[in-house]
Parts: structure tokens; sequence; C-alpha cells
């Protein structure tokens, strides 16, 4: 426990003393809600609303795609910060960790955690944009959120330390998870409805587990017991698998099995790589 909670600490203290990387960090999120968020909001409305046959139901674009713009954030943040791995691989700080009684396990859930507690912190900085894009959700809401948050970056890092226990260069690095990143950002949810597309492409939707951490995320923030099933259904809150309706827990328990998948071959990859 002691390595791990080091190696945790460790990556908290670069990650707040790195001022660029801290300002950085939001560059991405406040982009999407300014271009998705501000510039189509109209368009999307109009289109959803199009497609409801009842006439009197809302839907509100900016609160749909915000829950999505933080999970974005989960996603990228999580899954980069496991660069610093090859960072310290050159820098020889892996080397001395390696040499330590600690054990390759703890290396890596100390980076796992890390990693989440900061794409954690970003998410909950971005609910300070709430009140300033005229959205309305309960405080209840958003702190039973929030643990989410931590599982689900705790399973995005995992993805970002196997890929990082593989490539060894930082520029490889960048390239391989940008071209794996973009692809699970846009057939998730995050930014619009996935529901009605082609077969092949909701093959992959399905398969993708970002898709079920935006789901239970919209889930948590977006109170649903007001909703009419008609915005419930443009929202695409309703994820089906074989026909049958994926329940929240099951997309909990889902999230918590492929962090757990993934920290076990993290390690494996971690140990051969570093043998």
């Amino acid at each position: 426990m002691e390595g791990i909670i080091a190696i945790w600490q460790r990556d908290l203290m670069k990650f707040f003393r790195d001022k660029a990387r801290l300002f950085g960090s939001f560059t991405m999120p406040i982009l999407f809600l300014l271009i998705f968020g501000g510039g189509m909001s109209g368009t999307m409305e109009t289109m959803m609303m199009g497609n409801m046959p009842d006439g009197t139901a809302s839907f509100n674009y900016v609160e749909f795609v915000f829950p999505g713009i933080v999970a974005m954030t989960l996603l990228m943040t999580s899954v980069f910060s496991a660069m610093s791995v090859i960072e310290d691989k050159d820098k020889g700080y892996m080397k001395e960790i390696l040499v330590s009684p600690i054990s390759r396990v703890s290396i890596a859930i100390g980076k796992m955690l890390g990693a989440a507690t900061v794409a954690t912190i970003q998410g909950i900085i971005l609910f300070l944009l709430i009140p300033f894009l005229g959205l309305s959700y309960g405080i209840m809401n958003l702190l039973q959120v929030i643990p989410f948050m931590f599982l689900f970056g705790a399973a995005l890092s995992g993805l970002g330390l196997l890929f990082a226990s593989i490539i060894r260069s930082t520029q490889g690095f960048q390239m391989t998870v940008q071209i794996l990143v973009m692809p699970m950002i846009f057939l998730s949810g995050a930014l619009f409805p996935v529901s009605n597309m082609p077969a092949w492409m909701d093959v992959i939707v399905k398969i993708n587990p970002v898709t079920y951490g935006v789901d239970v995320m919209k889930k948590l923030m977006i109170d649903t017991s007001e909703l009419s099933p008609v915005v419930i259904e443009a929202m695409g809150l309703n994820i089906e698998v074989f026909g049958r309706q994926v329940t929240i827990f099951e997309e909990i328990l889902f999230i918590a099995a492929f962090a757990a998948v993934l920290v076990f071959f993290a390690t494996i990859s971690f140990k051969r790589a570093n043998a």
C-alpha cells in the first residue's frame, strides 16, 4: 500500500505543478462545448424535435452533451496520463521503481489511481461551467456521479497503461492512442445520439466501453423521471444488447470488470516489457 500511495501521490503532484498541462487539459472540452453546445445546439434540437411525434416534448441538446463532454475529458486525461510511464523510462525513474521491492501490480494500480484522480478532478472542475450554460443538474445527481467518474477514469487509465507498456516512444504513443480515442468518443453517444445507425456501426457502438460509461453519466446527471419516453429515446438513453435493455447496474458492473481485466493485462504486459 505504501508503494501504491507513493506512486499515486507523485502523479498528483506532477499534475498540479505542471501549469501548462493543467491549463491545456481544459482546452479541448471547452472547445467542444463551444462548438457542439453553443454552435450546433439549435440545429441538433431542430433535427431531434422534427423526429418526435409528441409536439409537446422538448430536447435540450446542451443538457444532453454536457455529460458526454465530461466523459470525454475523463477518457482523454486518463489515457494520456499513461504517457508518464514512457517518460519515466526515458528519465531512468522507472528503473529505480523496478529495482525496489514494489510489485508490478502495485505500480500499475498506483498509476491507474493517480490518473483516475486527476481525471476526476478535471471533470469536477467542469461542473463549475454548469451555471454559465444555463443547466440545472441536481446537487445529488452531481454527487452520485463522482464515484463513477473515478471508476470510469481508472478503467480508461488501464487502457492507456496497457499501450504505454508496449509502445516505447511518446510520439508513437500519442499517434496510436489518438487513432483509438477519437472513434471511441464519436461512437459512444457523447456528442450525439447513436440510435438508428447502420448495423456494422451499431456493433462497434455496443462493444465500445465508453458507450456504457457515457450512458451511466447521463442517467446519473439527467433527471430522467421528468422526461417523456419520446425524449429519453431521442437522447439514446435506452441501450439494448441482443434485444434487451441494459440496466445502469449492469453498465457499472461492466465498467468495473473492464477495469479489472485491464489491470491484469497491463500488469502482464508491464512485466514482459520491463523484465
